[in-house]
């Protein structure tokens, strides 16, 4: 269980390193492209599309397990023993393909922050002049209602009724 751990850890690591690689420069993917494609079927020259880089699920998770199958098949030649389980090669699978959209989240939220970074600045500074303007409101209401319970305060009681009993004594009914 702990070498499957490392293992999907490094293939994270891997997914994001092979995602930033390719959305760099995708040379071997136009390569290939220009290899089984007629001239007209062929990518366009300023097409950054990948192997991985700007790829649908389905075609990402066939380019990665191609990958690691070639890479299995040479592991398996150089070193006879059975080394190379179902469970790494699936952890190293499935760690490559959440490498790669954890590096496409990472490049789309920075795309986006560098394209909207002023307007962030902006609302921001708004959001805290809004709660300044609150914060003074609910200060003068307050100081307001303060005011009002010690003017109620300072105000002097109304001497109290005297109870029914004491009436009628003071009229000698009693």
């Amino acid at each position: 269980m702990t070498i499957e751990i490392i293992v999907f850890i490094a293939s994270i690591l891997f997914g994001i390193l092979l995602y930033w690689r390719e959305s760099k420069s995708n040379k071997v993917y136009k390569f290939f492209n220009k290899l089984f494609y007629s001239k007209e079927l062929q990518m366009k020259d300023d097409s950054k599309k990948g192997f991985l880089y700007q790829q649908s699920f389905l075609m990402r998770l066939v380019y990665i397990g191609v990958l690691f199958l070639i890479g299995v098949l040479v592991l398996r030649l150089i070193i006879p023993i059975d080394m190379y389980t179902i469970q790494l090669f699936i952890a190293s699978i499935s760690g490559t393909l959440i490498g790669t959209y954890l590096a496409n989240f990472v490049f789309k939220s920075s795309q986006v922050i560098d394209e909207q970074g002023d307007s962030l600045v902006d609302v921001m500074k708004d959001t805290v002049e809004k709660g300044k303007d609150y914060i003074k409101d609910l200060e003068t209401k307050d100081t307001k209602a303060v005011q009002e319970a010690k003017k109620e305060i300072k105000e002097e009681p109304e001497p109290p009724k005297k109870s029914a009993r004491q009436r009628l004594k003071d009229k000698g009914h009693l």
